[in-house]
């Protein structure tokens, strides 16, 4: 962006890559099964995820301009929403207790293969954040939580009845 260029294995093409494997996952999640509610929620994520893309393939030295010009990045406010969500799955107490073995439904395993996915993109933020090229370290918290509420989401869908969780047709 702003006429620089990267090689396609740059750390930050690395992030931005990472999130965008995200976003799709989240789509598939949000495609395999999620309640009105939850499709929603992921939906919000994903608008997050786009915001955050485009701040991270921007480099730190354009950052100030990349903001000048209107484009979203990210904002405290998305960690905000995320903890609202893990507050509300932990106020319902589910009973956690071991490993859990994703695959017990296809919306929870396709919830578990976006949380590994979110993990890979936070490590990959991570070095972003050591290369000196992440513009706000709360996107690191933002993964972190985000990956989080992902496992939560699967483990509430596991733990409601099957016909709750499957989308109704008509």
């Amino acid at each position: 962006m702003y006429g620089r260029r990267v090689p396609k294995h740059h750390v930050r093409v690395e992030a931005y890559g990472a999130v965008d494997e995200l976003n799709a996952a989240l789509g598939l999640a949000r495609a395999s099964g999620a309640t009105d509610s939850m499709g929603n929620t992921l939906l919000a994520f994903q608008k997050d995820l786009v915001a955050i893309m485009g701040e991270l393939a921007t480099s730190v030295q354009d950052q100030e301009r990349y903001a000048r010009d209107g484009y979203p990045g990210f904002q405290p406010e998305m960690i905000d929403r995320l903890e609202q969500h893990v507050a509300q799955i932990e106020a319902q107490n589910l009973s956690l207790k071991g490993w859990a073995t994703p695959g017990a439904t296809l919306h929870s395993a396709a919830l578990d293969v976006a949380r590994t996915v979110c993990r890979r993109a936070e490590r990959r933020i991570s070095e972003l954040q050591a290369a000196g090229e992440l513009p706000h370290a709360g996107v690191l918290i933002y993964f972190n939580r985000l990956s989080d509420l992902l496992w939560l989401m699967a483990r509430w869908v596991e733990s409601q009845p099957r016909e709750a969780t499957r989308p109704t047709t008509s």
